[in-house]
């Protein structure tokens, strides 16, 4: 383990951090977010990436490294980072790296080339109709300072803030329809809790098609009985499965871990891929998730959109129409109006791969 660097000066942050670069402010907590990359804010991915080894390493899943950092985020087209950002104590609360699945290149073997194709291979129809239209998230991280209570609503709204910049993402690329990632489980997990974990996501989400994969090499199989699984998961709705869940693995000492915990809460519709080994993360293992935007559950959706727009509105009010009234009756019709829209051209793509989700 090598000794975490030491962290970078706020005021080399904070010149980066210019409006040009902002995308929104949070909906809750009075935080702002940005989007950065390596080439246009060194000093900022450098702190992204100590913050990061600093969680993940306290997590007990890290890069070992002095900073967490690899070729993806400093390539020549970086996977972006989006961050937010607490202008009263002036620290990176958390973050997301990410990329476009448009602007994927290839390998020789026609994959595309993610920080994720190292431990799972993609199908032709994946590749064809989901990608073009997914973003793939990741190295998703909280600050320590902001993972108790000490900061207030600072910590408490952490990944509403992430969401806040989430839906912002898709509401700048009206062709996106997907989001890709992976859910992580520390080794700190009892074989049954992990198992169980798995059991749920597969009989409630899995992918029957082999669109995702695990390397053969990489793959995790569940060690225990699934007979069993389904006597303790026997529920067939399944947020009444959720609950079954949350209640035996705290039994065993542990908690559903909280990447897991904000999807399941965020929609009821995903689709789960099987579970990989990270070799280059303390043998973490990861599962490969996709969660239709669409999905998201309406008033969730309704919120962070809300977020977006009035920044919009504020950020371009003196090119609105002056008779635009400023309340919450006009917020909600121009969501209703954008969701409308939105809807239209997702049905669209779709029927050009003859897809309902």
């Amino acid at each position: 383990m090598q000794k975490i660097i030491d962290p970078v000066p706020v005021d080399l942050i904070k010149a980066e951090l210019t409006k040009s670069k902002k995308l929104e402010d949070t909906n809750k907590g009075h935080n702002e977010l940005y989007i950065v990359t390596w080439h246009d804010s060194p000093n900022v991915v450098t702190e992204i990436g100590r913050l990061r080894e600093v969680a993940f390493r306290a997590a007990g899943g890290s890069t070992g490294n002095a900073i967490d950092l690899d070729e993806y985020d400093k390539m020549e087209n970086p996977y972006k980072q989006l961050i937010v950002w607490d202008p009263d104590n002036q620290a990176i609360i958390g973050g997301y790296r990410y990329i476009l699945g448009s602007d994927a290149t290839f390998d020789e073997k026609g994959q595309p080339v993610l920080a994720s194709s190292h431990q799972f291979r993609f199908s032709q129809t994946f590749i064809d109709s989901y990608l073009p239209h997914m973003i793939e998230l990741g190295r998703n991280f909280v600050a320590p300072e902001y993972q108790s209570s000490k900061q207030g609503a600072k910590s408490i709204y952490a990944m509403d803030n992430l969401w806040d910049g989430l839906v912002a993402i898709v509401m700048k690329n009206p062709d996106l329809l997907y989001y890709f990632g992976k859910v992580t489980i520390y080794p700190s997990y009892d074989n049954i809790s992990r198992d169980l974990i798995y059991h749920f996501m597969w009989k409630h989400f899995g992918d029957k098609e082999e669109l995702v994969r695990p390397w053969d090499d990489q793959a995790v199989m569940p060690a225990s009985d699934p007979g069993l699984m389904d006597l303790i998961l026997h529920k067939e709705d399944m947020a009444e499965n959720y609950k079954l869940l949350r209640g035996a693995v705290r039994m065993r000492g542990v908690n559903v871990p909280p990447n897991v915990s904000a999807y399941i809460s965020a929609t009821s519709n995903m689709l789960m891929f099987g579970t990989a080994v990270n070799r280059l993360m303390h043998n973490i293992e990861d599962t490969a998730i996709l969660i239709p935007f669409d999905d998201i559950y309406h008033e969730k959706k309704r919120r962070h959109i809300g977020a977006y727009l009035r920044f919009f509105r504020a950020k371009r009010r003196k090119k609105l129409p002056a008779d635009i009234p400023d309340t919450p009756e006009m917020e909600d019709k121009m969501i209703d109006r954008w969701l409308t829209l939105r809807n239209r051209k997702m049905k669209r793509i779709l029927k050009k791969y003859g897809r309902q989700i």
